[in-house]
């Protein structure tokens, strides 16, 4: 089969950030997940911020620079989607969505989108479903049923407690991509974010 492209968007602001470092993790079990079945993969990382000022003179102009539009042209080519933003008033942050407003709007129909974001609290986790979701939704997009949010104390001693979301995520993205039925988490051994608030 044929090379898998996956296109990793992530709107981290500092260097090194919680979002790249949560996006690489996603990416990389999507990898496996691919290595798996025997399918090679290769993977584009976009770091929404070394296009800032492009986004804006994209915004402001009506048109892309050259760099801007290779990076979204890699986007609207990709097999599927990883996309990571932190969190900011409940929502995405701007610059994340800056990236989205200027790509075609077609550019993501029907395409596979992992969706993923990170917070300093537990209690930012609906950002997935309140505002990630909505927006690919209205991008007509495949979001895949896992999201996955990492607050602080997901980092350091406690990040074994990520892997099994991740884990369920890059599976899901993975059957889509093949139009799979994905396999279901089981919520008292895997809770999602949601389910976290609720028991909390």
């Amino acid at each position: 089969m044929n090379e898998r492209v996956i296109a990793v968007v992530t709107a981290g602001l500092t260097t090194p950030s919680s979002s790249r470092l949560l996006a690489d993790q996603l990416s990389a079990a999507v990898a496996d997940e691919l290595s798996g079945r025997g399918i090679s993969s290769r993977i584009e990382t976009i770091e929404v911020r070394d296009h800032a000022h492009d986004l804006t003179n994209n915004l402001l102009t009506g048109f892309p620079s050259a760099e801007l539009r290779q990076v979204l042209e890699t986007v609207e080519a990709a097999d599927a989607l990883i996309v990571v933003s932190p969190t900011f008033s409940a929502s995405y942050s701007g610059l994340f969505k800056m990236f989205f407003d200027v790509l075609d709007d077609q550019a993501l129909a029907g395409k596979p989108v992992l969706l993923a974001a990170t917070g300093g609290t537990e209690r930012h986790s609906l950002v997935l479903d309140f505002a990630l979701r909505p927006l690919f939704a209205y991008l007509k997009a495949l979001p895949v049923p896992t999201g996955v949010y990492a607050a602080s104390t997901d980092w350091g001693p406690n990040a074994a407690g990520l892997r099994p979301r991740i884990a369920q995520a890059a599976s899901e993205l993975v059957a889509a991509l093949h139009h799979e039925t994905p396999t279901k988490s089981d919520p008292f051994t895997n809770p999602t974010p949601f389910e976290d608030l609720l028991n909390s």
